[in-house]
């Protein structure tokens, strides 16, 4: 049984090459039925900040889960901070015991920091990182991967420049500009019902928002914006193995 959350396809696609049909967050808590039991239980999410993304935090502390090998796998495209430590901090939080934490450099989608057609040239070995990962699993191996105080002294930094910043800033990122052409392709890729469509064009709901940035990689017309300089405003992001229908399929809140 693994769980994942995907924005732009990364953490699905590590998903599905454990199982063929894992099962998505933001429709998990949805449903409501949050009490789970399995040989082995995974959740495949990136990380923001250096940590899981809200929505992932709220289903591990409200989800029973019964099993005897629990495991993570956090994606990331640049620097980790120590995300490992920190899931495993999370999970004994939420009284869950955790048995493997491992972290797998991937493309970067943070669009104020990279250039997507820049990533998707270099060669992060994903598949060599995997392959690893993969058999670490099968062999329920007990591991949480290293985190030097580099790492650490890198989650501080971010903090205190968090800090500095207005509480809600992440909430104020998007904007939906006048291109948009009322296709709801944003609404049915966020997984937190942070964009609805009014008048056929679309709105953009701040409170909620995952940061996850879905709704911007998705637009076919390239109408969603950041509110903050893009390093590349014409280069977007979806991974290679990844569907559009089926990040509608794991994001959708009908």
């Amino acid at each position: 049984m693994v769980f994942y959350f995907t924005g732009t396809g990364n953490s699905l696609y590590i998903a599905k090459r454990i199982e063929k049909h894992p099962i998505s967050i933001p429709q998990a808590l949805r449903e409501g039925s949050l009490n789970f039991t399995a040989e082995r239980i995974g959740i495949v999410a990136p990380v923001y900040g250096h940590e899981v993304p809200a929505m992932v935090k709220d289903f591990l502390k409200k989800a029973d889960f019964h099993t005897d090998y629990f495991y993570m796998i956090l994606t990331y495209g640049s620097r980790h901070g120590g995300a490992a430590e920190l899931a495993k901090q999370l999970c004994e939080d939420c009284g869950i015991a955790v048995s493997y934490i491992n972290v797998i450099l991937m493309v970067d989608n943070w669009l104020p920091n990279f250039d997507m057609e820049e990533e998707k040239q270099l060669d992060k070995n994903e598949e060599g990182q995997l392959a690893f990962i993969l058999d670490d699993i099968k062999k329920q191996k007990q591991m949480i991967a290293a985190v030097t105080e580099k790492d650490r002294a890198a989650h501080r930094e971010f903090l205190n420049r968090r800090n500095q910043m207005p509480s809600d800033l992440w909430q104020h990122l998007i904007c939906i500009t006048e291109d948009c052409i009322g296709c709801g392709i944003c609404e049915k890729v966020c997984p937190s019902s942070s964009i609805h469509l009014a008048e056929e064009k679309a709105e953009y709901i701040p409170g909620n928002c995952q940061t996850c940035f879905a709704c911007i990689h998705a637009c076919p017309n390239q109408a969603i914006r950041l509110t903050i300089p893009e390093k590349n405003p014409g280069a977007r992001y979806r991974n290679a193995h990844i569907s559009l229908q089926e990040i509608v399929q794991a994001n959708h809140q009908v």
